[in-house]
């Protein structure tokens, strides 16, 4: 009798064993977005299944269904367009042909500008220069002399204007020009940006690194060693650099098993964090605030007008104070990855814009003073490196370039700037500047009967689209040949220096409504009957069906 007992015994408690795993399983699920951002395995498989293929030029200008006069008024458009971009940007366009040959960056972001459906004949009518020649202000200069409005601040370098980083630099290599490119020990730069970051952050010590994604490594390899867990949570959409652990779904070839990617602001999400024992960090990308849980807005995605953007402020403050009372309870570093919106959104940035400390935050980007940078603050138990009772036991994090004279010079002089008046200046009433800004802009959009809207956060906007379009890709093309220039991403993210006037915004505004009236003077928001987002997104749907089917 004592045998079957004992089996029966075992049998119960695998039972209940079972029962807990499939409730955590369950759990985890809810906690997910149920985009495909939100379910990396899911994403990668679709990636692979997904087949190329491409519109012939008759296609090209009605795959929506348009009518025979509407295409031609768009091919007309769009020749006339490649003729502006032939005749104004000769020697830009050749150069960047001739580099594409040798640098991989260069071909990946070309082919990557619009839908890949209608890249290839786009690229080959449409190149987009890649080399400019000088900044000044607020704007850039290309290599055939055409001045561009810079609306892509350098990915988010450029906080406080083209200028102030070139002065910082020069005088940050004026003042390391003693001690050279020597490199192990500090140059006396170190000392000063430790404690000025420290004031800065709030907290305790201070890590140098090469990039903002390296910083971003570090502070997860320290939660991880310091909590003894292995898992990172991360936040559906969010981006924080491009190595493994982080970028869990398409563009990863290998599987980030340790990672959780879930849902932002989702109590299902805060269920997990109360609930699970194997977590060591939380990463927040403060950016997302302006479109929880949406992936980076690129217009090679923009395959209708589904982009959408709204930034509440108190709302994601909230949330972030509700993530800091559930790690504080549950012993879970809380990571705040400022590397983009870092001394953007204020002096002490995120968590003085939102009012809630972090553990661990890390910087980028405009602090190096516009040369590579990364930077980790945070506590003073999360920053050591080893264990006093364990000498073997250590978290190692090097580089050649930590450190390095004639950055941490530059970066010196950029923080003493920091604390001049006149960058304090530029920080007072920021918002309100930038939200005005933008409801101006949104007004001239409705007044013209533009299907355009502007969703921002701060000095950082997005583009959306009010009606059904296959075509809203276009509209970085026509922004370029009014002089405005902008990431190779599009007009998914726009990204403004704080020192842009008025006179400057006004004329970036008249550009932008001069651009959309082109575009839509050519054709390209015309509206087939019964087009709606659903109806587009089905019907591409069934054309990769087909093109994986058949060929």
């Amino acid at each position: 009798m004592e045998i079957p007992l004992v089996l029966y015994g075992l049998g119960v408690v695998a039972l209940v064993a079972a029962i807990v795993a499939l409730k955590r399983r369950l759990d985890l699920s809810r906690a997910k977005h149920r985009s495909l951002a939100g379910h990396a395995r899911l994403a990668r498989r679709l990636a692979s299944f997904l087949p190329f293929y491409e519109y012939d030029e008759a296609r090209f200008f009605c795959c929506d269904g348009a009518p025979p006069e509407i295409a031609a008024r768009r091919r007309e458009g769009f020749m006339r367009l490649a003729g502006i971009f032939r005749d104004r940007f000769p020697a830009t366009n050749q150069l960047s042909a001739q580099a594409a040959e040798s640098v991989s960056d260069l071909q990946f972001t070309e082919r990557y500008r619009t839908p890949f459906q209608f890249s290839r004949y786009v690229a080959r009518h449409l190149p987009s220069g890649a080399f400019m020649r000088a900044s000044s202000g607020v704007a850039l200069t290309d290599l055939d002399g055409n001045v561009f409005y810079d609306l892509a601040a350098s990915y988010g370098v450029n906080v406080f204007g083209n200028d102030f980083y070139k002065e910082t630099i020069a005088e940050g290599v004026e003042e390391a020009r003693e001690l050279g490119p020597a490199l192990g020990p500090y140059h006396a730069a170190v000392a000063d940006n430790a404690r000025m970051l420290k004031e800065i952050s709030g907290h305790d010590e201070v890590s140098f690194h090469m990039s903002g994604t390296e910083a971003v490594m570090q502070a997860v390899r320290l939660a991880r060693y310091h909590r003894r867990r292995s898992s990172l949570v991360r936040f559906c959409g969010a981006y924080h650099g491009w190595w493994g652990d982080v970028q869990p779904g398409i563009g990863n070839p290998s599987s980030a098993d340790e990672t959780l990617t879930l849902s932002e602001m989702s109590p299902a999400t805060l269920h997990v964090l109360r609930t699970r024992r194997d977590i060591a960090c939380v990463l927040v990308n403060p950016l997302q605030a302006l479109a929880p849980n949406a992936p980076a807005p690129s217009d090679s995605s923009l395959i209708d007008s589904a982009r959408a953007a709204h930034f509440d402020k108190a709302a994601y403050a909230q949330w972030l104070k509700e993530l800091r009372a559930i790690c504080s309870d549950r012993g879970i570093a809380l990571i705040f990855d400022e590397v983009l919106v870092g001394f953007r959104l204020a002096r002490g940035g995120a968590q003085e814009y939102f009012g809630v400390k972090a553990d661990l935050v890390t910087y980028g980007k405009t602090l190096g003073g516009g040369l590579p940078i990364g930077v980790v603050c945070g506590r003073k138990d999360l920053m050591r490196r080893y264990r006093d009772d364990r000498p073997a036991d250590i978290c190692f994090a090097r580089g050649t370039f930590n450190s390095h004279p004639y950055v941490m010079c530059a970066m010196r002089r950029f923080l003493q700037r920091l604390d001049t008046p006149a960058c304090r200046d530029l920080y007072h009433d920021l918002d309100a500047v930038w939200d005005e800004r933008a409801r101006r802009l949104n007004a001239r959009f409705e007044m013209e009967a533009l299907p355009l809207r502007v969703a921002n956060m701060s000095t950082i906007w997005m583009i959306c689209y009010t009606q059904p379009s296959r075509y809203n890709w276009m509209l970085q093309y026509y922004l370029r040949a009014e002089g405005l220039a902008l990431p190779w991403t599009g007009t998914g993210r726009l990204i403004f220096s704080l020192n842009y006037a008025e006179s400057d915004f006004a004329a970036v505004a008249e550009r932008f409504v001069a651009a959309a009236k082109a575009m839509r003077d050519d054709g390209w928001w015309h509206i087939a009957p019964g087009v709606t987002n659903k109806a587009i997104r089905r019907g591409v749907f069934k054309e990769m069906i087909a093109h994986r089917l058949f060929g």
